[in-house]
């Protein structure tokens, strides 16, 4: 039998635990590859049925640009149809500013290709600052064919820079409406903010304007429209590949305005190289024929955004163009306050209409004399004689015996020291004094001498040209006010449908016809033989109306105005009050003239020449004023 020799070197394999370590891995790893597929079905249940509302939108927004369509704006004209701001369509080079490094570098390379002006780079700058960083904001505007030619073949070169179609306001009527229509301007964060709080952003969606001061800015909602929404199917490099759906803008209303265009470019020319105000108004409807501030300013400058140089140009300007006077500027009425005080003695029994008093060419009242405007005094005057010479002692003992607080709620009535609500945004209210104002304003008592030189518009009177235009009116209308406003109707752009403003009575005020027909004799007395005579001397209608002269600094007791010797801003400044015909007026009018002296020399010859031009058809001519002028005449 042989021998077994068993080899210590060598290790005995055991098959069986062997296979059983095998088939133990297998195991683990078929289940960890089986818990895997597992997690894997989990997910892909979870996306694919859970989330699949959620990702299947954010699919098919991938697939679907939407683009909002802007409306085009309304158009403003006037009662005749003239074009006072209107749209037009032109190619703008604009910049992306987060898609860009360095902007002026790219900009300089663009003024290699498309000629871009110091203008453009300072405008452009602005509108950095004012707008948004993700904002598409132009540095050229109006491209002509050949540029946008040039700038095509090179676009590879400008990453970021674009050419859009956007469509410009234009106001073809320039400065002459420039604080009637107002302008429109990009929209500042602040103005959006308003949307977003007034639920109307989402009607904003694509739009850079918006009104920004004027009609422009009180009608905005009429003049935007409704935006308009594009569906576009995009490929994954996000080319257009067709038009999914469409729904098209509504276009804003048209504004049809009251004034007239001829009739507001006539009182412009009329005050010729004067600053001032006129305000027209038809008496029976409140609406509003020419509504004048001058100097004016070129709302076209606003459309593309303004440059900073003319915008502390206009700023800066001692002469205040963008200081809307009809509206917002606000002066002492001067003698033009004389027939509503008359009216005041009426009504409280002050004063009967032939009941005189002796001028002895001023009032003494404590320690101060209050002069009259005639040295000597007018001798005895009555009611009549005191508007139609313009009396200021008859005044200045009328407000004694009222009293302030009297004048206060009886001016009142006529709209003084109130906003008239007319459909344009800034109007002031001005200042009706009062002894409750006075100590609400300044924490003091109202003293009985300050009472005096209100009753002849001095003091702390102060009223807009449009307030005393709406008050005159109202004399003029038998004493029925109407809210002014300047637009006559609102045109529907799709059904041609029309909203017209219908005429809004305010109060009729609480007087006596009797009395009214008092005053109003006089003030056609003071155009046909007082302090306008010489204005309307050979008109072939009657009117009325009453001249003043507000001071704009005080002369010291004692001390002789000498105009010459007055600084040119500090010269007091001319007014007049008036309507026409007399005894059926379809016009009445205030108007100012800053710093020109006497209303009878500055102010009533362009009243003169804007019922010539409204009633006759007659051409005006600018009027000089000679400032330099000594004349002493009253008003």
């Amino acid at each position: 039998m042989p021998e077994l020799i068993i080899n210590p070197g060598v290790e005995i394999r055991n098959s069986k635990f062997e296979l059983y370590q095998f088939r133990m891995r297998l195991a683990i790893a078929s289940g960890f590859v089986m818990f895997m597929f597992f997690l894997l079905f989990v997910r892909f249940f979870y996306l694919q049925v859970i989330q699949h509302e959620h990702y299947d939108t954010l699919a098919e927004a991938n697939r679907i640009s939407i683009a909002s369509i802007v409306p085009n704006r309304g158009i403003i004209v006037d009662s005749a149809g003239v074009l006072l701001a209107t749209n037009y369509s032109a190619y703008t080079l604009e910049i992306m500013p987060h898609k860009v490094d360095d902007i002026e570098a790219l900009i300089d390379q663009l003024a290699t290709v498309v000629e871009i002006t110091p203008k453009d780079r300072r405008r452009f700058k602005k509108l950095t600052e004012e707008s948004k960083s993700f904002e598409s904001l132009p540095i050229r505007n109006r491209l002509s064919d050949e540029e946008i030619a040039r700038f095509a073949a090179n676009r590879y070169r400008f990453p970021g820079v674009e050419i859009n179609a956007r469509l410009f306001r234009q106001y073809p009527q320039g400065e002459v409406f420039s604080h009637v229509v107002g302008h429109i301007g990009r929209i500042n964060q602040r103005e959006l903010d308003n949307l977003v709080e007034s639920g109307l952003d989402a009607n904003y969606r694509g739009t850079d304007y918006i009104g920004k001061v004027g009609l422009e800015q009180s009608y905005e909602t009429q003049l935007h429209g409704t935006t308009g929404v594009e569906e576009v199917e995009v490929d994954s490099g996000g080319r257009a590949v067709r038009t999914l759906s469409r729904s098209a803008p509504v276009s804003g209303n048209n504004l049809v305005l009251k004034l007239d265009a001829k009739l507001q470019e006539a009182v412009y020319r009329a005050f010729g190289n004067n600053r001032g105000a006129l305000v027209a108004i038809e008496p029976s409807t409140g609406g509003v024929l020419a509504f004048v501030s001058r100097p004016g300013f070129d709302p076209n400058l606003f459309v593309d955004g303004i440059d900073p140089q003319n915008w502390r140009e206009l700023n800066e300007s001692i002469d205040r163009p963008m200081l809307n006077r009809a509206l917002a500027g606000t002066y002492p009425p001067g003698s033009t306050f004389k027939p509503f005080m008359a009216l005041a003695a009426l009504f409280y029994g002050k004063r009967r209409p032939e009941q005189a008093i002796s001028d002895p060419g001023g009032f003494q009242f404590g320690n101060h004399f209050f002069r009259d405007d005639k040295v000597g005094g007018h001798g005895a005057v009555d009611m009549y004689k005191s508007i139609v010479v313009s009396c200021d002692t008859y005044y200045y003992m009328l407000a004694n015996d009222l009293g302030i607080d009297n004048i206060a709620k009886f001016m009142g009535q006529f709209g003084f020291g109130s906003r008239t609500g007319i459909d344009i945004t800034g109007e002031s209210a001005g200042i009706l004094p009062s002894q409750a104002w006075k100590m609400k304003r300044f924490r003091q008592k109202w003293y009985a001498g300050e009472t005096i030189s209100v009753g002849i518009g001095q003091g702390y009177n102060t009223y807009t040209p449009l307030q005393l235009a709406h008050a005159i009116a109202a004399i003029a209308n038998d004493g029925v006010m109407y809210r002014p406003h300047i637009v006559d109707y609102v045109e529907n752009i799709v059904t041609r449908g029309r909203t017209v403003v219908e005429p809004q009575p305010l109060r009729k005020i609480d007087i006596q016809p009797e009395h009214l027909q008092v005053v109003k004799n006089a003030l056609v007395g003071v155009n046909k033989e007082g302090t306008g005579a010489r204005a309307f001397a050979g008109a072939p209608y009657v009117s009325a109306g009453k001249t003043g002269t507000a001071q704009v600094i005080a002369i010291k007791q004692g001390e002789k105005y000498v105009e010459s010797r007055v600084a040119e801003r500090h010269r007091d400044h001319a007014l007049f009050v008036a309507y026409a015909p007399a005894d059926a007026p379809r016009i009445a009018l205030a108007v100012i003239v800053e710093n020109a002296g006497f209303g009878a020399r500055a102010a009533a010859p362009i009243a003169r020449q804007v019922f010539d031009y409204y009633l006759l058809g007659k051409q005006p001519t600018p009027i000089r004023v000679d400032k330099d002028n000594n004349d002493a005449s009253p008003d």
